[in-house]
């Protein structure tokens, strides 16, 4: 039988919402994306700067990190929860990293006048020891080197109201995910979203190769890639904001301003999941949360733009569950 796939010939959405599924697939079934890069493949060299010469209006719209989909999961139903289990992230060949104009470290411009844009920068992606770029490294300007460590950045169902809770692919965030930024999204992860329309209408893209906690200036190793993915229903399961399973730990996430407000968010997500899905009593759910010392707080995006929020998460690891 061969795998379904959406290819990325197929038209991308900006808008994170309910509509005619490009692709439907069954839960349990393997199934192959294929996405362009946040920038719609328009940054391709050095000399591809980001402004409007190579965007056009879409510079002006805000129109990036186009989403594959949206993609219909049969069975799923409104207040059920659609599990998607990251099997494998396969990133292009380059990447690329930019500078947009007024855009420099924090502080006097005049300090690093190399930091502030508009630059472009291609990242060579090199296969690693799986003979792919899963597990490759970063090339930057043929010297500097790194492990790559590819991640979905915008994951969504679309959710019920999507004008009053803003999903588009660039700013939307909320409970049914979006630009979140989240490097947790990452192959041999599991990743809860809600279902709040028939289908579940999934939406993946914004695919970076690599990216530092924080996304410090906004813009990652923007990279196309094809991604494997198989879903799960879990029907009647609430789930109150994305929630991500690696082989180590439960990972609740939340998106606010300010910082604090996410990061307090999400710890109160995590004390509700420790109690109502791994039995642990509220009591020992919240010590062990101000206790444990593998209880991380992860900070992915903390970028000052638009109306886009902070996006951070408490790691709790599922070696204390069993030793409970």
């Amino acid at each position: 039988m061969s795998v379904r796939r959406l290819s990325r010939e197929e038209p991308a959405s900006f808008d994170l919402v309910a509509a005619e599924p490009r692709l439907s697939v069954d839960p349990g079934e393997t199934f192959v994306v294929e996405v362009a890069d946040a920038f719609g493949g328009a940054l391709r060299s050095e000399d591809d700067l980001p402004t409007e010469a190579s965007f056009g209006d879409r510079l002006a719209r805000e129109e990036f990190n186009a989403c594959a989909g949206p993609i219909a999961v049969s069975t799923a139903l409104p207040g059920d929860a659609l599990v998607v289990t990251v099997e494998d992230i396969v990133v292009d060949e380059q990447g690329v990293t930019a500078l947009f104009e007024g855009a420099g470290p924090p502080g006097d411009p005049s300090t690093y006048p190399d930091c502030w844009g508009p630059l472009t920068k291609v990242i060579a992606h090199e296969p690693g020891p799986g003979g792919t770029t899963s597990d490759g490294f970063g090339v930057l300007d043929g010297r500097l080197r790194w492990p790559l460590a590819p991640h979905i950045g915008t994951i969504a169902t679309a959710p019920a109201r999507p004008l009053s809770s803003g999903a588009d692919a660039n700013y939307g965030q909320g409970p049914f995910g979006g630009n979140l930024d989240c490097r947790h999204v990452s192959k041999g992860s599991r990743i809860w979203l809600p279902v709040a329309v028939e289908g579940a209408c999934l939406y993946v893209g914004d695919v970076h190769g690599s990216m530092a906690d924080g996304e410090l200036y906004g813009v990652a190793d923007e990279s196309g890639a094809e991604l494997v993915l198989s879903c799960e229903v879990v029907k009647g399961k609430s789930v109150p904001f994305m929630r991500i399973e690696t082989a180590e730990a439960l990972v609740q996430v939340n998106s606010a301003k300010p910082l604090e407000d996410a990061v307090l968010g999400a710890f109160r997500m995590m004390l509700d999941w420790l109690v109502a899905d791994h039995g642990l009593s509220s009591r020992d759910a919240y010590l062990l949360l101000g206790l444990h010392p593998e209880v991380r707080v992860e900070v992915y995006q903390v970028v000052k733009l638009g109306r886009l929020n902070f996006t951070a998460g408490v790691a709790f690891p599922k070696s204390a569950l069993q030793a409970g």
